[in-house]
């Protein structure tokens, strides 16, 4: 039987897998899920099994100990896990866009040092740019890198840091020329620490999780620099990379879009399936629900939303995998597959009525996560910002 979302034209590897995929997602992830993210406990066991199924490296390629497969099948993995629990999801991401960064931009060294033991997960990435008066608005950073011969002293506060305690380096964005204009004094440091709270490194402490009303299991962090001090080798390409960060790390968001695009797919679809199931078991005034007019309009509203979404996504995907920039998309991706996952979301909640307030009900912790899909890798207003410019600089009128 077909369902929603499908994607045409994958290679017999893509399809399996994804079958593989989301076998594991309906045996590990689905029957835990609920448990796990009422306890905001840690997946350890989800996470093991996703270090044997190679899914750390998925992307990393193959001469460094990975799988060597492209954006757009990243994507629909990232779809298949969220559709399980957007958490799991997380806990990759960041490690994906860390190990995209080093292999796009590290030194020969950085990627031998860094991507074989990124690939089975041994090593795993956090990425880090926002602050506590610095989301969206990166110019605005104030941690400071300065350099004193042949290395840096890093101080400062860094914010929302998915994988802040299990990960061993991050990808950390740092002012080192104050007196350049906005972007073009901030660098890329890949600061190496041990995992766990507490100072994991000198200077460097990651204090504990920040409580959130969803997107538990994952944890989320604070990073507090206090004159930590690495080698000039530490900055994302070399020495001779200083003051290119912003543009590393804006093509990094940009890989993090497509991701949170297909997260927002997955969570719309499982939404649809609880909401599809519930509304056809379900009965009032002596029919299903499905066959009042009412419900059977917000399936079929709901159902072309998560087509439309995940159109967008695949295309972003493979047009980043074609080597051509997709900021514009990217950001389309974004934008349409996070807000239609919202409403999505809600409209499988109005079906559930009054069961879905429950605990219970595995639609009560997609009504929490949902709104996450909102600001993450940049709130819906800084997708329009980025889709008006792009489409202006297309259509500008000499």
């Amino acid at each position: 039987m077909t369902r929603l979302a499908q994607t045409a034209g994958l290679t017999d590897v893509q399809v399996e897998i994804l079958d593989t995929v989301r076998r594991f997602v309906e045996s590990e992830i689905i029957p835990h899920a609920q448990r796990l993210e009422h306890a905001d406990e840690y997946p350890a066991d989800i996470v093991a099994g996703m270090r044997e199924l190679g899914l750390f490296g998925l992307t990393i390629p193959e001469e460094y100990g990975g799988l060597g497969e492209s954006l757009l099948t990243y994507a629909l993995v990232v779809e298949e896990l969220s559709r399980g629990w957007m958490s799991i999801s997380g806990i990759v991401n960041t490690h994906f866009i860390v190990a995209y960064l080093v292999n796009r931009y590290g030194t020969p060294e950085q990627k031998q040092r860094l991507l074989p033991r990124m690939a089975t997960g041994e090593v795993r990435g956090a990425f880090s740019m926002s602050e506590p008066d610095a989301g969206s608005d990166v110019a605005a950073i104030r941690t400071r890198a300065v350099r004193r011969g042949d290395q840096f002293v890093l101080t400062g506060q860094k914010m929302w840091l998915t994988n802040g305690a299990y990960s061993s380096v991050v990808a950390t964005l740092a002012r080192t020329d104050g007196d350049a204009p906005s972007h073009a004094g901030l660098t890329t440091f890949l600061l190496e620490k041990r995992p766990g709270f507490g100072e994991t490194a000198p200077g460097l402490t990651i204090p504990g999780k920040i409580d959130k009303m969803g997107y538990k299991g994952v944890e989320t962090t604070e990073m507090i620099l206090d004159d930590v001090t690495v080698d000039a080798s530490a900055v994302l390409g070399g020495p001779d990379q200083v003051g290119r960060g912003f543009y590393q790390m804006m093509d990094g968001i940009e890989v993090g879009r497509v991701n949170v695009a297909a997260r927002a797919c997955g969570m719309s679809i499982r939404a649809f399936e609880l909401a599809v199931a519930y509304a056809q078991q379900r009965h009032t005034f002596g029919r299903p629900l499905a066959a009042h007019q009412a419900i059977a309009f917000k399936l079929a509203e709901m159902g072309t939303k998560i087509e439309a979404a995940h159109a967008l996504m695949v295309n972003a995907a493979r047009l980043k995998d074609s080597g051509v920039r997709n900021d514009v998309e990217a950001g389309m991706a974004k934008l349409l597959a996070s807000e239609y996952c919202v409403e999505v979301v809600q409209e499988a909640f109005r079906i559930h009525g009054g069961f879905g307030y429950s605990k219970e009900a595995e639609i009560e912790r997609l009504m929490r996560e949902a709104p996450f899909l909102l600001i993450g890798e940049g709130t819906s207003e800084i997708q329009k910002t980025i889709i008006s410019r792009g489409l202006l600089k297309r259509y500008h009128l000499n």
